[in-house]
């Protein structure tokens, strides 16, 4: 078995979007490496080729060693030793074969040891492995950090870092602490600058941090004495062997245990100081947030992808009333839905993507030169579609993640229930999709003013500006429906002019754009290849109505004076 293979005409599908030519191109600067290292691709083609034998690589280690070590990584995980974290014995096997296939710097230049392969490729891949186990997806896909590191470290901690980080070892980003979750502004793990000794010292506690006893942390601290807000925090890197790191305890969770979430002790732990001063929160966390939030909606496509073949397996040889559950309208209609739901998270992932890995190649090149005014203006649009998409990607992503993982026990019945069965495993893991890197919620109020300044009206006009075969007319008339209806509803919230009722009103409006962007994107790729996303374009675009028109009626029949009754209800 392969989990490239046995999905490859899908994944294949995002490989070849017309985009990924320039991408490419960029990120192999026009194909230039090839004149250094006899590995390097020499044209699309066969870059394309090295990427699928990676890919087909990655599927045959996920399916044959990933995905059957999950179940043991599940039962003994990582264990506390002295302030140090010990991996499950098959977590240590896992990554022993992912270094030794040189499958720890996907993303870096080759001149840190890296393969250079552009984020949509990370991201596919990191797709197939989150779907053999989220957890290990955890600490695999982590190496992304040191993309940190390569846009905003000095060339002398590029050139320390990155080859470690390629050969294998794991990383982490200390953001939370205690009393500063989501609002990380409130940050307060200090960070002192000893003239003496010409370094930094950090001293405080960081808590829920994803692999906290990693090799390479990246670490945001006050570094302004008597400063209350973000403009005082600056990022750091820590190395573990410096010492004044320590583990004090693995958070015992509802899931995902083969990834260690881990409170950390700074004390007077030797730092270094990664870009400038009081920019750790306003620039360099918000990249690493937004890249971090980009590998969430990925593990939330990797959980939908696997709880969807679970449940098809199951149905397909589960017998009741001497027929198999499959042929029963009420499985199979859960069975499509889920479906419909993941080829439309995908279909909004990598178009997310796509946009990233432009932004971030804009980004590289005006390291190198100055920007032409014509690539200033289209960085900026790439950026901000990238902006816009992220938190619908994380949000949605996450949410139909938890949905099609209750499905999937629920096609189950009792056996779902049952830690004999993966599904089980894959609702819990699920869960946490929706509240780490922040919740639904946090993106909700990041999305919200793309939506009431007109700008995913936008996108979906430029989404829905496509030539549509005979054949898709009556599915392209009900996705611009959709969007008809998405825009009548965010004029009626903003006629309201009242903060609090959009406030109030942003969730149904933040899930009628997203439901809408999906369906035109999957409609895309309908355009694109018919036989392969014409059925669940079908099974979405019906989902997508049902839930319009119930936030629609709701929206229309909104008055203020129902806040009252909402906070008069909810008075102890």
């Amino acid at each position: 078995m392969n989990y490239y293979t046995d999905n490859n005409r899908i994944l294949r599908h995002y490989l070849s979007h017309p985009l990924m030519k320039r991408i490419v191109e960029m990120q192999e600067h026009g194909y230039s490496d090839a004149e250094k290292y006899n590995y390097a691709p020499v044209d699309f083609a066969e870059a394309i080729e090295g990427y699928e034998l990676v890919l087909n690589l990655v599927g045959e280690l996920c399916a044959e060693v990933v995905a059957p070590n999950a179940m043991a990584v599940e039962e003994e995980g990582p264990t506390l030793n002295n302030g140090r974290v010990e991996y499950a014995p098959a977590t240590e096997q896992n990554l022993d074969l992912f270094r030794k296939a040189g499958l720890m710097g996907i993303s870096m230049p080759r001149e840190y040891g890296g393969l250079n392969f552009p984020r949509t490729v990370f991201i596919l891949i990191q797709d197939i492995v989150t779907r053999a186990d989220a957890a290990f997806g955890n600490l695999w896909g982590l190496q992304d950090c040191a993309e940190t590191i390569h846009s905003f470290g000095s060339d002398e901690q590029r050139q320390r870092y990155l080859p470690r980080i390629c050969a294998g070892e794991t990383m982490s980003m200390d953001l939370t602490e205690p009393d500063a979750g989501s609002d990380l502004q409130s940050v307060r793990l200090k960070a002192t600058y000893s003239e003496e000794d010409g370094c930094w010292y950090l001293d405080g506690v960081k808590r829920f941090i994803t692999n906290g006893d990693s090799d390479v942390h990246l670490v945001l601290a006050r570094s302004e004495e008597g400063s209350v807000d973000g403009r005082g925090l600056s990022l750091f890197i820590v190395e573990k062997g410096c010492g004044g790191v320590h583990t004090r305890r693995i958070e015992n969770k509802m899931g995902i245990h083969g990834s260690p979430t881990c409170e950390i002790v700074f004390n007077h732990a030797r730092a270094e100081l990664c870009g400038s001063r009081r920019m750790g929160l306003i620039k360099y966390v918000m990249s690493l947030m937004n890249g971090a939030r980009l590998g969430i909606a990925t593990q939330s496509v990797g959980i939908a992808q696997a709880t969807y073949n679970e449940a098809l397996e199951y149905a397909h040889n589960r017998k009741q009333f001497g027929k198999e559950i499959i042929t029963f309208p009420a499985v199979y209609e859960m069975l499509g839905a889920m479906k419909a739901r993941l080829d439309a998270a995908r279909s909004l992932l990598y178009e997310t993507a796509r946009n990233v890995d432009m932004t971030g190649q804009f980004n590289t090149l005006s390291r190198e030169r100055a920007l032409t005014p014509e690539e200033r203006n289209e960085s900026k649009l790439f950026a901000k579609k990238a902006d816009a998409l992220t938190p619908i990607v994380k949000g949605i992503g996450s949410e139909i993640a938890n949905q099609n993982a209750y499905d999937c026990v629920q096609v189950h019945g009792g056996s779902g229930y049952m830690r004999d069965y993966v599904c089980e495993r894959l609702y819990r893991d699920a869960r946490i999709t929706s509240i780490y890197e922040g919740t639904t919620q946090l993106q909700v109020v990041a999305a919200i003013r793309y939506a009431t300044s007109g700008y995913y009206a936008q996108l979906l006009d430029e989404y829905l500006a496509i030539e549509v075969p005979e054949e898709l007319k009556p599915l392209y008339d009900r996705v611009l429906s959709l969007t008809q209806k998405y825009k009548a509803a965010v004029e009626t919230v903003l006629s309201l002019g009242s903060q609090e009722s959009l406030d109030f009103l942003s969730r149904r409006i933040y899930e009628m754009a997203s439901y809408s962007i999906m369906a035109a994107l999957l409609l895309g790729d309908a355009v694109a290849d018919e036989k392969l996303f014409k059925p669940s374009l079908h099974g979405f675009v019906a989902i997508a109505e049902a839930l319009l028109a119930g936030h629609a009626t709701y929206i229309e029949g909104f008055t203020p004076e129902m806040l009252d009754y909402l906070k008069t209800n909810n008075k102890q």
